[in-house]
């Protein structure tokens, strides 16, 4: 990978796919890594959110070692396929916490933006609305606490994600100044 690796990360309803989706329309130099995952679509989930795939085709690639990363999350694979993105890009991989530590293994330049939502009520409320059963809601803010502490200890920078064009702002903040890093 030649371009810098920006992973976005963070518990389930924190608005990450949101965020980079406004990151990808805002920077041209960005170039999104489209995940696998074993789970269903959701009610009105683009087709493109993930590449949506069977245990066995999943189970057949990470034999094949074709992931940078992945892992099993609320009984279901989430992987990120080994990026090749198009030449002078930047790579942002919008991954779960397992996914951005193994990510930061194997290439701790890398840099962990880790996404916490403004209030655990506030996270719910955004579980809800993208159509997740109650069930999986309690799942997800669960997991959620135990996700959080590893994430930030993880994180070069933590960002609360209470008003989106703050939030896109710090990050175009975190991405530049990692350029102009690498640059020097």
């Amino acid at each position: 990978m030649s371009g810098l690796v920006f992973v976005v990360s963070g518990p389930g309803g924190v608005g990450k796919s949101t965020v980079v989706a406004e990151l990808m329309k805002r920077d041209r130099q960005l170039w999104l890594s489209r995940s696998w995952t074993t789970r269903e679509q959701r009610p009105g989930e683009s087709a493109d959110a993930y590449h949506f795939v069977t245990r066995a085709e999943f189970e057949a690639r990470i034999d094949a070692g074709g992931f940078l990363e992945w892992t099993n999350f609320l009984g279901n694979y989430y992987g990120t396929p080994q990026p090749q993105p198009p030449a002078g890009k930047d790579i942002v991989l919008e991954i779960e916490v397992d996914g951005a530590s193994q990510v930061k293994q194997q290439h701790p330049q890398a840099v962990l933006i880790f996404v916490l939502p403004p209030s655990r009520e506030e996270q719910r409320a955004r579980l809800n609305a993208r159509g997740d059963d109650e069930r999986k809601v309690d799942q997800r803010l669960r997991k959620a606490e135990e996700e959080e502490p590893v994430g930030i200890a993880l994180a070069d920078h933590v960002i609360v994600n209470n008003h989106l064009e703050q939030t896109i702002t710090e990050m175009l903040g975190v991405i530049n100044e990692a350029r102009r890093t690498a640059s020097m």
